[in-house]
C-alpha cells in the first residue's frame, strides 16, 4: 500500500481507539447515554472542524498553485514572443511539478531577456563611441524591443568592422601626420589653417577619423609633397644654370667646390 494510505488508515484506527477509550471511561464513570451522545458530538465537531480547516488550507494551496501556473503560462507566452521563440509546450504532470517546471522556465527566459538587453546596451555604447570618432551613422536597431540572436550577431559584426576601420584610419592618420610634420619642417611651413593646426597639434586620440578628414589629410600631404617636388625642381634648375655659368666663365674646380660649400 501507498505510505500515505497506510497513515490515513492509522489515523482512522487512532480515532476509533480514542472513541473506544472515551466510551470505556464514560461507562466506568457512569455518564448517562444522553450525555455520552452530547460528548461524542463535541468530539465529532472538534475533529470535523480540525479536518475542515486542514482541507481548506490544502484547497488554498491548490488554488495558489493553479493561479501561479496561469500567471507563469501568461509570462511564458510574453517572453517567447519577445525572444522570438516558438510557443512553450508543457508535459503532463502533477500540479505541483508543473508549477515548479513553469516557474523555472520563466526564470531561465527572464535571464535570457536580461542578457540580451544588457549586450544590446553594451554594443550601443561601443557603437556610439565609434560613430563619434568615425562620423558614421548608428546601427539601426529597435532599442525598445528584445533583440533576436541574429540581431545581436549582426550588431557584433558591425561593431567589429567599425573597430577595424578605426584602427586602419588611425594608422593612416599617424603615418600621414608624421610625414606632414617632416615636410612642414623641411619647407619651413607654419600651419595656417584650422585643419592643418588640428593635424599637427591635436591629440591623436581626439582627431575625428571621418572619411572626409582622411581624404583632406591625404590631400594636404599631396600638396606638401608637390611643393617639395617643385622646390627640388627649382633647385635643380638653379644648379644647372650655375654649372652652365661656371662653364662659360671657366671657373676653376677649386672655386666651384668652395662656392658649393657655402
Amino acid at each position: 500500500a501507498v505510505p500515505s494510505e497506510v497513515l490515513a488508515a492509522e489515523a482512522v484506527s487512532c480515532l476509533n481507539r480514542a472513541m473506544a477509550a472515551l466510551r470505556d471511561i464514560w461507562e466506568e464513570i457512569g455518564i448517562p447515554e444522553e450525555q455520552r451522545l452530547e460528548r461524542t458530538d463535541v468530539v465529532r465537531k472538534h475533529i470535523k472542524s480540525l479536518l475542515d480547516m486542514m482541507v481548506a488550507e490544502e484547497e488554498s494551496l491548490k488554488e495558489r498553485l493553479l493561479k501561479s501556473i496561469a500567471l507563469c503560462r501568461k509570462e511564458l507566452d510574453t517572453l517567447c514572443r519577445e525572444l522570438q521563440l516558438g510557443p512553450f509546450e508543457t508535459e503532463e504532470s502533477t500540479i505541483l511539478q508543473m508549477e515548479k517546471n513553469l516557474r523555472t522556465c520563466v526564470e531561465v527566459l527572464q535571464k535570457q531577456k536580461r542578457d540580451r538587453k544588457q549586450e544590446l546596451k553594451a554594443l550601443q555604447e561601443q557603437d556610439r563611441a565609434l560613430c563619434d570618432i568615425l562620423c558614421t551613422a548608428l546601427f539601426a536597431i529597435d532599442s525598445a524591443s528584445v533583440p533576436s540572436l541574429d540581431d545581436l550577431d549582426r550588431y557584433r559584426r558591425h561593431v567589429a568592422s567599425l573597430n577595424s576601420l578605426k584602427e586602419q584610419r588611425r594608422e593612416e592618420f599617424v603615418n600621414n601626420k608624421r610625414q606632414i610634420i617632416l615636410l612642414m619642417e623641411e619647407l619651413d611651413h607654419t600651419p595656417d589653417t584650422s585643419f592643418e593646426r588640428d593635424v599637427v597639434c591635436e591629440d591623436e586620440e581626439a582627431f575625428c577619423l571621418s572619411e572626409d578628414n582622411i581624404m583632406a589629410l591625404q590631400s594636404l600631404l599631396q600638396q606638401l609633397e608637390a611643393r617639395r617636388a617643385l622646390n627640388e625642381a627649382v633647385c635643380a634648375e638653379l644648379r644647372a644654370r650655375i654649372l652652365a655659368l661656371w662653364e662659360r666663365l671657366q671657373v676653376p674646380e677649386q672655386e666651384r667646390e668652395a662656392s658649393a660649400m657655402h
